[in-house]
This record gives structure tokens, sequence and C-alpha cells, in this order.
């Protein structure tokens, strides 16, 4: 990553903003403004206490991840216009939390394992087979660029224990659009 790109000021998109329902589109073009809003995504990613984010989750309807299953620099994993190819292995449940949705964590069954094909920030292609825990945060990340939100994974039962902190966010949405 460019250590002189501009830093951009970034703010969690929050349940239920229409753009974290759409398919993200793909990127075309690897330049200083994708190196800039990787180097952004980092930053927010890091400030919120997160180990991944995708581009919609900042507003960003684009086809890509950053993430850091250990919080170790070099950890950092940036993908591209990624492309879940296979997710194989015993299925297994966790605890996951999201940043769009703050404050609300729900048991996820993921598979084990995850390949997935993507770019890297400069439009080297990459294959990657993840296992455990970075697995579970690939698959989370990549679910956002499909418009599949951690509600869509959550039991009927952690829906209903939830119902009032999502009816929370779904109200201060409408209150922000009613103010705009």
């Amino acid at each position: 990553m460019s250590e002189d790109a501009p830093q951009l000021d970034l703010r969690v998109t929050l349940y239920p903003e229409p753009v974290l329902r759409r398919r993200a589109e793909p990127y075309e073009a690897f330049d200083e403004a994708l190196a800039a809003l990787v180097q952004s995504m980092f930053e927010r990613m890091y400030a919120s206490k997160g180990v991944g984010l995708a581009a919609p989750q900042v507003g960003v309807g684009k086809r890509l991840l950053v993430a850091n299953h250990t919080g170790e620099s070099e950890d950092e994993l940036v993908l591209v216009n990624p492309t879940l190819k296979e997710t194989f292995g015993t299925k297994t449940t966790f605890e996951e939390g999201c940043l769009s949705f703050p404050g609300i964590y729900a048991e996820v069954v993921r598979p084990e394992s995850c390949t997935v094909e993507a770019f890297d920030v400069e439009g080297n292609a990459k294959t990657y087979t993840f296992h455990g825990f970075q697995s579970r945060v690939i698959q989370h990340e990549y679910d956002h660029l499909e418009g599949v939100l951690l509600v869509d994974r959550m039991s009927p039962a952690d829906k209903q224990r939830h119902k009032g902190a999502l009816g929370e966010l779904v109200e201060a949405y409408r209150r922000a659009r009613a103010r705009a």
C-alpha cells in the first residue's frame, strides 16, 4: 500500500442502509484511489476494533474487503474482486459480531475452510485457502459483498433476542433519512 495515499474519513455504514443490501460491483482500476480507500478502510477497521471490513460497510458499493484476523501488521489482507470458489470442512458455530450491527452478536454456522480467488491492491491475481477463524472472517466479509448480512445468518431465537436492538437501528436510520 502507498504510504502517501490520501486518508479518507470513513464512517461505518449501519443497518439497514441500502448499500449493505446491494451486491457490490467489481473494481476495474487498480490505482491510487483504490490504495487510498484500502488504507482508510484499515484505519477505520482498527479504530472500530474490527477484524474485517467490506467496502459496502463504509458506503462504497465495490467488491473490496480488508481483514486482519490477528491484529499483527504482517497479517493484513486485501481482497479486491474476490470470488468464493469453495467452502469445505466441518461446519462450526461461533459467535459473530458486525461493525454494521454495533453491540449485536449471534451464533453463526459456517464451514471451517474456504478457497478464494482475488486480486491484491496492485492488481495481481491470487488464490488463497483459509482455515478456522481467518476463514470465518473472510466468509463474513464476503457475505457483505453479496448483500448478505448478520441478521440473515441469525437463528430465529437470535433474531428474537435482538429484536429491540435491530428495531433501534431501523428507527435511527428512519430518523436520519427524515432529517436529510
